[in-house]
């Protein structure tokens, strides 16, 4: 039952009835609905704002430790590229300098790891942390081109050491025979007494003088070229093609332990001492011929020998002495 309101009428100092039409209770109710649907917008906006979803709250934390991992990842992607360009002097600055090759430019080893085009289908989707991940990306991609770049250099490296090594392999550079004592060395390059024809005649090589039977060696990887029986000049030879450049030749020997066409190494047995064609005694005539000239075999004996040992064995081939052998009665003209 509805409550029946009064109020005191100062005129006739009575309480009078409250008379309420439909109008009044209809804007009494409608504005506390207006009041109560401001305060529940007001509640709403509030609570959302300060009171996130269990999910919602999950997710912020997730996209705030991705941000974090990113970050972490960029610090380590700038890590690797100070590593990397650590790598990248060292190359430029020694070992291309080693091997006399020109360094690699700053350009060629960043080319090719593409602007931001690449990465049009991900710019497409509007991600809230773009850049980040855009920075994140690209900085990949350098680093990853500039490793490439790196381990190209060095397979190139790696192939110049080995064209060298082969090249060095192929260079006159130890004494034909054992000769720890350097006692054996018996005349050496230029102007000496010729033994069987008398007076002083140009000694194109050097003479070991040795035991019949001793072993001679290959002073450089080469082709044997010349494997051959002379009864006079040279006697029995070798000749060994090293390169285009170098050419050794070894004379008088006894008896062969190659075969014409045959592949050497330094240090391989290729034959042994005798005293065949115009010798006087058993021993080595060993020459050096570079582009055609016959010169000094004494100069590379430097492999084998030490800083002491060089200088005695250049003091000894200095001394003029009595050659062992003749000179060859082809004029000593190398076989092609």
């Amino acid at each position: 039952m509805a409550k029946i309101k009064y109020y005191y009428d100062t005129e006739s100092c009575r309480y009078e009835r409250i008379q309420v039409n439909k109008w009044d209770i209809v804007l009494n109710v409608a504005g506390l609905l207006i009041f109560a649907a401001i305060f529940g917008f007001i509640f709403t906006l509030i609570y959302t704002k300060f009171h996130k979803s269990d999910r919602e709250a999950e997710l912020t934390r997730e996209v705030e430790e991705l941000k974090s991992y990113y970050q972490l990842i960029n610090k380590k992607l700038e890590e690797a590229d100070k590593v990397l360009a650590g790598l990248q002097e060292r190359d430029d600055k020694v070992y291309r300098v080693i091997f006399a090759a020109d360094p690699i430019s700053p350009s060629a080893r960043i080319a090719g790891s593409g602007g931001t085009e690449k990465y049009e289908d991900l710019l497409k989707k509007g991600l809230h942390s773009e850049k980040l991940i855009l920075s994140t990306l690209q900085k990949i991609d350098r680093l990853k081109r500039k490793m490439y770049v790196q381990s190209k250099s060095y397979d190139e490296i790696m192939q110049m050491a080995k064209n060298k090594e082969d090249r060095l392999a192929r260079i006159p550079a130890i004494q034909p025979i054992s000769n720890k004592e350097l006692t054996r060395l018996s005349s050496g390059f230029g102007m000496r007494f010729h033994p069987i024809f008398g007076g002083a005649q140009f000694h194109p090589g050097i003479d070991f003088a040795a035991p019949h039977g001793t072993p001679i060696y290959a002073t450089a990887d080469g082709t044997v070229t010349v494997a051959r029986n002379n009864f006079g000049g040279y006697g029995n030879e070798i000749q060994i093609e090293h390169s285009p450049e170098y050419t050794t030749l070894y004379a008088h020997l006894s008896r062969f332990n190659v075969k014409q066409g045959q592949k050497v190494k330094r240090g391989e047995c290729i034959g042994y001492v005798g005293s065949t064609g115009f010798s006087t005694a058993p021993h080595l005539h060993y020459e050096v011929i570079y582009k055609g000239e016959k010169v000094n075999p004494v100069y590379y004996f430097y492999n084998d020998l030490s800083p002491e040992q060089y200088d005695k064995i250049l003091e000894l081939a200095s001394r003029e002495n009595r050659s062992l052998g003749a000179v060859d009665s082809r004029n000593m003209k190398i076989q092609e």
